[in-house]
């Protein structure tokens, strides 16, 4: 009886250690995508005209997209050396003030500098929340539980567009800071992993990035990065500048990049309610990446060549292109099981940053490619500029996939030699 009220209280444990961080990346995707969702109403409330809209837009995005690459790799070399609560906490509070501070610019500069901080606060919470629950979780069930945390933390765009539906831009930021406070008090109730308490113990290196770049570990992490750089492609460019697309093509002039961003990540949830389960279902992370890779491709296309929409067709393609790279889960995952846990949460912490940074350069791509006349973008250079962009980056992701490792059931309780 003793044995089943513990197993009993242990598994209580770990599903709530599954929901506090599903809710904190919940707040996370919220500030994430806040942006995206208020952008034309912010930047028009501080002065930006139409004409000015996509070069603002784009240097926010940049500056968002830099802070969450630096700040992947601070946090996640923390989470290693001094462990997952500590990190989980400390990027909660950097961005939850600074999502608070994002309610009060008046300036483009201002803007772009604050939301650099807030990436930097971001980029702690998935990688160190996926890294906790598959440490806690039993190897052959742990994809269900990543899975619940990606669902409930792609929900929170859904709930950041549905309280900016309420309240104006500034408001829903600060509602954001302030959810994320509030949550600080339940992470106190979670435990800290087993495995990374025998790392301490065992007194090895932890946390340092150059052990990345020693016997081939490169190549695996590079692999494993280039796989969600589709997803930041299709959220930062076709469903963020929806509007753009949409009107250029012929079509509605009354599409709400807010809407557009909303279904997006309603059909993302469904993506990583689907992909986890296909990869526990199939016993291949591979497997289901592959899948959702080439249904991103085959969206794309669609979304790109259908001319003369109206707004809920829009809002439709949104949807289900959000869906296609519902992967994010799956991906995240199989990144922290690639490596061992001494450099586990360094490694799930940056890969997925590494990826949402590539929208840097893709965007400047995506802006170098596009063609105005007379100041206004020219349509054809739109959608050609949008291809080309999505060419590259689902190659990329397509090699990644060819040359990653399975990593179902894999046993992670092991460290990195140096």
């Amino acid at each position: 009886m003793a044995n089943a009220a513990e197993q009993q209280h242990s598994n209580r444990n770990i599903w709530l250690t599954v929901i506090v961080c599903g809710l904190g990346y919940f707040v996370d995707i919220y500030d994430l995508i806040l942006f995206s969702i208020v952008r034309p109403e912010s930047l028009t409330s501080i002065g930006v005209s139409a004409l000015e809209m996509q070069d603002a837009s784009e240097l926010i995005l940049n500056a968002q997209m830099v802070g969450m690459l630096l700040g992947g790799a601070i946090f996640g070399a923390l989470a290693d050396k001094r462990g997952r609560l500590s990190v989980l906490l400390g990027s909660i509070l950097m961005y939850s003030i600074m999502n608070i501070a994002n309610a009060f610019v008046s300036s483009v500069e201002m803007y772009a500098v604050f939301r650099f901080f807030s990436g930097i606060g971001l980029a702690g919470e998935l990688g160190v929340a996926i890294t906790l629950v598959s440490e806690v979780m039993p190897k052959h069930s742990r994809g269900y539980g990543t899975t619940v945390v990606a669902t409930l933390g792609v929900l929170g765009a859904v709930g950041a567009y549905l309280v900016h539906s309420f309240t104006d831009w500034r408001i829903a930021y600060i509602i954001g800071g302030v959810l994320g406070l509030c949550l600080l008090v339940m992470r106190v109730r979670i435990r800290e992993s087993g495995m990374f308490h025998r790392a301490e113990e065992e007194n090895i290196a932890r946390g340092n990035l150059l052990m990345l770049f020693q016997k081939g570990r490169i190549g695996r992490y590079l692999a494993n990065a280039a796989i969600g750089v589709p997803v930041w492609y299709v959220i930062g460019i076709l469903v963020t500048f929806a509007p753009e697309f949409t009107r250029h093509g012929g079509g509605a002039t009354d599409v709400s990049a807010g809407q557009a961003v909303m279904w997006a990540y309603v059909g993302f949830a469904g993506g990583e309610l689907t992909s986890g389960f296909i990869s526990q279902w199939l016993k291949s992370r591979r497997k289901a990446i592959m899948l959702f890779i080439s249904l991103t491709a085959i969206c794309v296309v669609w979304y790109l060549f259908t001319p003369e929409k109206s707004t809920s067709f829009t809002y439709l393609q949104t949807g289900i292109l959000g869906f296609s790279v519902g992967y994010w889960a799956v991906f995240v995952t199989t990144a922290a099981e690639q490596f061992g846990t001494n450099i586990r949460a360094t490694v799930a912490t940056t890969i997925p940053n590494v990826a949402r940074g590539a929208l840097v350069p893709a965007l400047l791509l995506f802006g170098l490619l596009r063609k105005e006349v007379d100041g206004v973008v020219d349509a054809d250079s739109l959608v050609t500029s949008a291809v080309i962009v999505g060419a590259v980056t689902l190659s990329i992701a397509a090699i990644g996939v060819a040359v990653m490792k399975e990593t179902y059931g894999k046993n992670l309780d092991y460290f990195e030699p140096v």
